[in-house]
């Protein structure tokens, strides 16, 4: 793998510079270097070469273990700490995992007690994690699979994507040159290192240009679950005078509105990438005038995570940006995107031929504009047919409807229905006579069919403790409905 043999460089030219670092410790390039191999023997002689699995909170180990099972040609599967006990037996099942190593074997005992056969206690970067042996069925993954990612996804079990170093390196190696890391970069790991965005285009693109990670735990974040301490999220960027970091468009909207707030501004960051759910344009506005250095992106699990940046040289307002140097875009004759030179080994269980030959069908719909920027207008399984055959892309409306003033979030129904109505969140301050100015206001920019005409407050955000968001940001439309498909279909009981 190239990043083993950059870092391995790195240990000869530059040993004392540092490479991960938390709160408590930090590890240079020379012992990471000395630790990878050590780790790469140690694992090869508990599991050969079966697959790994990561369950552990944001810590150096987390990548020590990640770089040493890849060099090993160790299959790795990254865990989600907020899946549910039955989404990880399944993820753990799913690929075949025949071991997983945590820093909370408490909770892993509890619905692995039948499949654990032997535990092992070893301590990485200080810390001390248990690797559980399990009796799980070996699973036969793809020819040259390194890592098997898994998102929650909008509904039922979660898929296993298998990627190749290969992929995975192409888009840290894009990703380094895109945001021209160096060895002065500062980066912090704020979303989960399980998340793929974070593991190749943070803490893989940091290391290849010879940079530190700052990797926290999650509480010295400020991430709890889905509820957010944003001062410490702040005060984390600012001790670490981080240069790069990776955020979600809440972490944003939450950050964004903070320094607006008087919050001292971050004077180091050069790099805020964003991504994994639409962002708001009017939120890219409010982060510029706070000289907030934001960058939307857009990307797959199936992509390896980034496929298309804004840059510092590049950027376009409302555009995820042009796609990175090994990608090629197409549109199929709906507008899907069409995503070549960035493949995914397949799913895990499922035929390798997903990928046709005029490239991935990524289910989003957008266009390329004669710049070259690329524009995402929403999902194509998303879209719904009004009772009058109009075509509408609840994300298109959302979007609109959350870049007024007063509203947080928005989801949008109208299937088989003359008109469409909103189900919102706003802020604790806003009126109904504000909420009612604002969608007229909505309105007069969009055409009759896409026009929102009655709207009702959710109970509570859409979050992930209620399973309406995914790990990325997105709607969980299904699980909303099941909570307030009662609720609005009685706002259409005057057509009965």
């Amino acid at each position: 793998m190239m990043l083993i043999q950059t870092i391995a460089q790195r240990a000869v030219v530059h040993p004392e510079h540092i490479a991960l670092k938390n709160a408590q410790m930090s590890v240079c390039y020379g012992e990471l270097s000395n630790q990878i191999t050590h780790l790469e023997v140690d694992l090869k002689k508990l599991i050969g070469h079966k697959t790994l699995a990561i369950y552990l909170d944001n810590h150096p180990a987390w990548v020590l273990i990640d770089l040493a099972a890849v060099s090993a040609e160790i299959p790795v599967v990254p865990l989600p700490t907020f899946f549910t006990d039955a989404q990880l037996l399944h993820a753990l099942q799913d690929a075949g995992a025949a071991a997983v190593i945590t820093d909370d074997p408490q909770r892993l005992r509890q619905f692995l007690n039948a499949h654990i056969i032997s535990e092992v206690t070893l301590d990485v970067c200080h810390q001390t994690l248990t690797l559980f042996n399990l009796n799980i069925a070996h699973v036969v993954l793809p020819e040259n699979t390194a890592k098997i990612t898994y998102t929650s996804g909008t509904t039922g079990n979660p898929k296993g994507v298998c990627l190749s170093a290969i992929s995975m390196m192409n888009v840290a190696n894009a990703v380094q040159n895109a945001v021209d890391l160096s060895l002065f970069d500062q980066h912090i790991c704020v979303l989960p290192l399980s998340t793929l965005l974070e593991n190749v285009a943070g803490i893989y693109a940091i290391l290849l240009a010879g940079g530190t990670a700052h990797i926290l735990s999650s509480a010295e974040i400020g991430l709890q679950g889905s509820a957010l301490n944003v001062a410490k999220l702040h005060a984390a960027l600012a001790q670490t005078r981080a240069t790069t970091a990776i955020f979600t468009p809440a972490l944003l909207r939450a950050l964004v509105s903070m320094i607006e707030a008087g919050a001292k501004k971050l004077a180091d960051l050069r790099f805020l990438a964003v991504g994994g759910a639409h962002v708001a344009t009017a939120l890219l506005q409010r982060a510029h005038v706070q000289n907030i250095p934001v960058y939307e992106g857009y990307g797959l699990s199936e992509c390896a995570s980034v496929v298309a940046l804004n840059t510092k040289l590049t950027h376009k307002l409302g555009s995820v940006g042009r796609p990175l140097p090994h990608i090629t875009i197409r549109f199929s004759p709906n507008q899907e995107i069409l995503v070549k030179g960035a493949h995914f080994l397949g799913y895990v269980g499922q035929a390798t031929n997903q990928i046709k030959d005029d490239g991935l069908a990524t289910g989003d719909i957008g266009y390329m504009d004669e710049d070259g920027f690329l524009f995402i207008n929403g999902r194509q399984k998303n879209i719904f047919i009004t009772s009058f055959g109009r075509n509408v892309s609840p994300e298109w409306v959302e979007t609109a409807l959350t870049n007024t003033d007063c509203m947080m979030q928005a989801c949008l129904f109208g299937e088989a229905k003359p008109w469409n109505t909103a189900l919102i969140v706003v802020k604790p301050d806003a009126t109904p006579a504000q909420i009612n100015d604002a969608i007229i206001q909505v309105n007069q920019t969009l055409p009759d069919y896409a026009q929102v005409k009655k709207w009702h407050l959710a109970d509570a955000p859409f979050a992930h403790t209620n399973n309406q968001l995914t790990a990325n940001g997105r709607l969980k439309r299904d699980t909303i409905w099941a909570q307030y498909g009662h609720t609005i279909n009685a706002l259409y009981s005057d057509l009965d």
